[in-house]
């Protein structure tokens, strides 16, 4: 019987821990700093509207793996939910992301999907070869008009740089549409689970060989009372910050409530340089099979993550990129720890991605072992953009 400490009941945490207390020889404590199970996914009624609330902003499941869509829904109803994002500029409300609609608004024309397609790539600065970063991509993708409106003042918000100084890859899981399709994502499978997320994750924890403590931070001392410590925090943060720290942004709100109905949508971007918030967030229109009498919604603004803020978009800056080598190569050497999840490896991933690297890991510890130098991380973040 192997005895098991994973650090952060997040979605990677919990997986990790359902698998090897499935295997049966196992005892898994998992513990979390926060009051509560989810991680960043963490869901909660507003007790003055009764509105499910994404604590930490919105999370809307999306995949096109099979097995993670059923893996889910063993766990919790996942209701459908198309998320239909839009941007408040000066020229008035327009669909996210860029598609036919958006096109033919902005510019003021009729153009078909065919001419739509030829009219952006004549916009489009055909003097850039391989997208070196952000602007580039945007600029060879749609060009200057665009970009300015939608693109750079919602990035350098949201990033806190220039998006010059961003890697092409931030604007690349963005599509541009040639039809009336503002559906956010193009996933399979896409819902929000009917009584939120953290009721999900609590399933996924509801077992006898798993014990879970909230509020219990993690300390490296702990690491003698077991066999093998699974860490989903910041790595940084993991090994003391001793080779300097990663940079992330993190987000903060400011509470907005009155009347049943606040903006029409979810989520509209405010892309404005001059505005200071990023977007706002009227969380009933996450579930639109509720029914409630009064809404709330909040002012979303991003800023660097300082040393008592919880981090949450990795800015993986080229300096960052060399940091993070420093530290894997530290936590390869280290064989009483396993690393695995977002923070953990220093990269932007998708709540599906998530539970995928969480069972594909799980498979190959139980397989080999957690002392095994295969298993050290979910992801080399090394071998990552």
């Amino acid at each position: 019987m192997r005895n098991y400490l994973i650090v952060g009941a997040g979605f990677s945490g919990a997986v990790l821990a359902r698998a090897l207390a499935e295997h049966g020889r196992a005892r898994v404590l998992v513990i979390d700093a926060r009051e509560h199970i989810g991680g960043t996914c963490h869901t909660a009624r507003d007790e003055a509207t009764g509105v499910m609330v994404h604590q930490y902003g919105p999370h809307i499941f999306h995949t096109n793996r099979q097995d993670v869509w059923d893996y889910v829904n063993g766990f919790g109803e996942f209701r459908p939910y198309i998320n239909r994002v839009k941007a408040s500029i000066d020229k008035g409300i327009f669909s996210l992301p860029v598609n036919l609609h958006t096109i033919n608004q902005f510019f003021g024309k009729n153009l078909s999907p065919a001419g739509a397609r030829a009219f952006i790539a004549s916009l489009g600065d055909s003097s850039i070869g391989e997208s070196a970063n952000f602007e580039e991509q945007a600029l060879k993708l749609i060009g200057r008009e665009l970009y300015d409106a939608f693109f750079y003042g919602y990035s350098k918000k949201q990033w806190g740089c220039e998006p010059r100084e961003l890697p092409a890859s931030i604007l690349k899981r963005l599509p541009i549409r040639f039809n009336y399709n503002d559906n956010y994502y193009d996933s399979v499978f896409q819902g929000i689970p009917m009584d939120g997320y953290s009721a999900v994750i609590s399933r996924i924890l509801a077992h006898p060989g798993i014990e879970v403590k909230t509020g219990l931070a993690f300390d490296r001392s702990m690491r003698g009372e077991f066999d093998h410590v699974f860490y989903t925090g910041a790595i940084d943060a993991y090994y003391g910050y001793s080779l300097g720290r990663l940079s992330y942004r993190t987000v903060f709100w400011d509470r907005v409530e009155g009347g049943d109905d606040m903006q029409g949508t979810a989520v509209i971007n405010y892309p404005g340089i001059d505005i200071r918030h990023t977007r706002v967030l009227e969380h009933k229109h996450f579930t639109p099979w509720e029914s409630h009498d009064h809404s709330v919604s909040f002012i979303e603004y991003s800023k660097e993550t300082e040393a008592t803020d919880v981090p949450h978009y990795p800015k993986r800056l080229p300096d960052d990129r060399l940091l993070l080598n420093d530290y894997a190569a530290m936590a390869r050497e280290d064989h009483g720890v396993s690393f695995l999840g977002r923070l953990a490896t220093y990269r932007y991933l998708d709540m599906d991605q998530v539970i995928a690297e969480a069972l594909d890991f799980s498979g190959r510890v139980l397989v080999h072992g957690a002392a095994s130098a295969g298993v050290r991380f979910s992801c080399d973040p090394a071998e990552t953009d």
